[in-house]
């Protein structure tokens, strides 16, 4: 009988593991995400903010450890090595340890990222030039396409761009020009556009005639990370409950394993 629970508890541990490793690749292919991708609103954030930079090399970090355990865990399930099942428990003890700190701080942190959010868009509006060929320009003017709308706030925050604003001809930013289904399916454009025929008024470029979309992009671009973050938080629930059963399974294993060595040592 202890001989077949201790052959059920190892396969247990054994699948188990193997879904923690795939986990950890998932949590590890997320960090490096952050990191490469240049289309969407995740590069301005990783690219202006060293504490999204961080949480890229934590979500790394975390998934190249997680599929390390879970291969230690694989190996010390299918040999019995007690030695492995112990550093694998120590190991998961501290990740979770660590997960669950990770998420208090963002947790608390959240209001402060919004914060960050604001001025780091705000600032690349005041700063943008046309015709740059910067990695963050072209991201918002990705952004502003996709999610069809314009500016922060509102499209007035373009005022703010004195480039823009010393034009004599009605010049809008490209990126923020009202399309239909059809155009939203082409690369968005970058820079400034001017109306066809536009008028060289005494008025100058005034933001009442562009053919741009008034709403701003900080309430669907905070809905869009909220709605991220709780994919997030989904899967790291999921890892953890993960973790603990691990290092039930494994503490199990690793007991049973002890007093069955001893049992097998021959008598004479």
């Amino acid at each position: 009988m202890g001989s077949a629970c201790i052959k059920v508890t190892k396969y247990f541990l054994f699948l188990f593991n193997l879904l923690f490793f795939v986990l950890g690749a998932v949590i590890l292919g997320f960090g490096m995400w952050i990191l490469v991708d240049k289309n969407s609103f995740i590069s301005i954030l990783q690219t202006s903010s060293t504490s999204f930079k961080v949480a890229a090399y934590v979500f790394i970090s975390v998934g190249a450890l997680t599929m390390l355990m879970g291969f230690l865990g694989c190996l010390g399930a299918v040999k019995e090595v007690r030695c492995l099942l112990g550093m694998y428990f120590a190991f998961l003890l501290l990740i979770l340890i660590a997960q669950v700190t990770a998420g208090v701080f963002f947790y608390f942190n959240m209001g402060q990222l919004k914060q960050e959010m604001g001025s780091i868009v705000t600032k690349l509006i005041h700063n943008y030039t046309d015709g740059s060929g910067d990695n963050l320009q072209e991201a918002w003017d990705y952004v502003q396409a996709q999610v069809k709308c314009c500016g922060w706030v509102s499209y007035l925050n373009w005022t703010e761009n004195t480039e823009l604003m010393n034009r004599t001809s009605i010049t809008f930013p490209c990126s923020c020009k009202k399309s239909d289904e059809d155009d939203a399916l082409m690369m968005p454009q970058k820079g400034f556009c001017e109306v066809p025929f536009g008028n060289k008024t005494q008025s100058g470029n005034n933001p009442k005639d562009w053919p741009v979309y008034q709403e701003g992009c900080m309430e669907k671009v905070q809905g869009w990370l909220q709605e991220n973050l709780g994919v997030i938080l989904g899967v790291c629930v999921g890892v953890a409950v993960i973790e603990l059963l691990g290092m039930f399974l494994s503490m199990f294993l690793c007991r049973r394993v002890h007093s069955e060595d001893y049992s097998k040592v021959p008598k004479y």
